[in-house]
């Protein structure tokens, strides 16, 4: 195995930073809005494109190998799965 380094600029963690505050903000304001059924799928949207940068630029999964990258999407489906098997309970009771 090849140990490769990657460097990422202070740069990108600033752009980073800046959009993780950014997307928080938009978060807080569309929580204030009535969107009605829309608002909970917008926050969840946003919540993931922050999660994704996190992952992929603050954790190197990003430039990490394959296999961590499998299991990362293992475990994101089974979170998926238990979240909808929550949401059938809570909604069905």
């Amino acid at each position: 195995m090849e140990n490769k380094k990657h460097i990422i600029g202070y740069n990108t963690y600033i752009i980073v930073w800046l959009s993780l505050l950014a997307l928080t903000t938009i978060t807080v304001s569309v929580a204030g809005i009535h969107l009605g059924d829309y608002t909970l799928m917008i926050a969840m949207f946003i919540a993931a494109i922050k999660s994704a940068l996190v992952i992929n630029i603050f954790m190197h999964i990003k430039f990490d190998e394959p296999i961590f990258k499998v299991f990362l999407a293992l475990s994101g489906l089974t979170l998926l799965i238990i979240f909808v098997l929550t949401f059938f309970d809570f909604i069905y009771r």
